[in-house]
């Protein structure tokens, strides 16, 4: 994890001495360049899940393909599921069915900023349809799972309409506006679902919500 952005990185492999990939290079490269040895793995792809820096302040460094589509490198066969919102270049990886790489779209109890209309397609539409059991692994901090983000996501309760929309008023930049949804954030700040009065939504940093 990279100890400013808080961005992860990821190395995975079919087996040892069999083939690898890395997943993101915006976090320090030395803890997974020492896994890969140890496994005795050469990666030969970078899956990159979007552009925004903190994702790929190394990958040059790593000198290997870049790939944001389907691939497969040895017994790893990976999906790529268009996910805009947060970027329009996002995709999440799901890697043999068993995990997705998520960037900045989903996070544990928490989504990525970004259009909110397509932000919540991705994570209702794409992310959520997929098995309980997947591993979630995003572009910050903590792992979690789907199964898990569909029963406590405080947005995806609300989307699925099992939790009520917040009524609170707000300021945020100095418009009036009412916060439907407020949770913590990998970065301690807060993510906030607002609407504006003139019936506008936008998921917003938790810094810019102000109490009215």
């Amino acid at each position: 994890m990279h100890p400013q952005y808080l961005s992860n990185a990821y190395v995975v492999a079919d087996e040892e001495r069999g083939h690898a990939l890395f997943v993101d290079s915006g976090a320090p490269l030395e803890p997974l360049l020492t896994a890969a040895k140890a496994w005795g793995v050469q990666p030969e792809v970078v899956l990159r899940t979007h552009s925004h820096h903190d994702h790929i302040e190394n990958e040059a460094e790593l000198g290997l393909p870049v790939q944001q589509g389907p691939v497969e490198v040895g017994r790893l066969r990976v999906e790529a599921l268009p996910t805009p919102g947060h970027s329009d270049d996002m995709v999440a990886f799901v890697v043999n069915d068993e995990a997705v790489f998520t960037g900045d779209t989903l996070f544990k109890d928490s989504v990525g900023g970004g259009n909110f209309e397509q932000i919540r397609r991705s994570v209702m539409d794409v992310l959520m349809k997929l098995g309980p059991q997947t591993r979630v692994l995003p572009g910050h901090t903590d792992e979690t799972t789907i199964g898990r983000e569909w029963e406590e996501n405080p947005f995806v309760r609300v989307w699925r309409g099992i939790e009520p929309e917040g009524t609170t008023t707000v300021q945020v930049a100095g418009e009036d506006a009412t916060l439907i949804v407020w949770t913590p954030d990998y970065d301690g700040g807060g993510k906030a679902w607002v609407r504006f009065t003139d019936a506008r939504d936008a998921i917003v940093g938790g810094s810019r919500v102000q109490r009215a």
